[in-house]
């Protein structure tokens, strides 16, 4: 899955360099002075590409609500506490962030429908068909989030690191190191 969602963003890379070294000029002014018009101004390529990302984008963020649910269920954790409490019964652990993360993945779904389909003419008709490029690249940002760090890395510190891949331990620390800075700093959950 992981392999298909690096693929979808190799592709609107590839997509993206080249319409960053087209000529979108109308008209355009050609190297020995003549003077020409052309259709090269449609954002439809980097709108097709916006609207596959935001499809990849969803998927990959249901996928790990599905993780995120596993690691919450005790019965399916592999023995951790139920939600991932330090206090089960008193504290609640990553049950309404699993709630929030349920809750994105469905708005990342509704935002994964192409914008890229959706042109209306205009300008009395002389706009008749647009890109909805800037449909695609806003509904895409506004989806571009992730919710399961914070359960991973809880589900991991209750983990023994001996079998752990020297990767997965580096950033399990640095995880570690970012989270004991917030907590020192006062901010909001520093009690957990």
């Amino acid at each position: 899955m992981a392999g298909a969602v690096r693929d979808t963003v190799d592709h609107a890379e590839r997509v993206a360099l080249i319409e960053l070294a087209s000529a979108i000029d109308n008209p355009v002014i050609t190297v020995d002075g003549r003077v020409e018009s052309n259709g090269n101004f449609h954002g439809a390529p980097l709108a097709y590409v916006l609207d596959f990302l935001a499809i990849a984008v969803a998927d990959l963020a249901s996928i790990s609500e599905r993780r995120t649910d596993r690691f919450l269920d005790q019965a399916r954790n592999g023995g951790l506490n139920a939600f991932l409490a330090a206090d089960p019964g008193v504290d609640s652990g990553h049950m309404i962030a699993q709630y929030t993360q349920a809750a994105i993945v469905s708005e990342l779904k509704r935002l994964a429908a192409p914008a890229s389909v959706d042109s209306i003419p205009s300008s009395a008709m002389q706009e008749d068909h647009v890109s909805m490029g800037w449909s695609a690249a806003r509904k895409l940002r506004r989806g571009n989030r992730r919710a399961d760090a914070g359960a991973g890395h809880r589900a991991a510190d209750r983990r023994p690191w001996h079998r752990a891949a020297l990767a997965a331990a580096a950033a399990h620390r640095l995880a570690a190191a970012a989270i004991t800075a917030l907590r020192t700093a006062g901010r909001p959950g520093a009690r957990r």
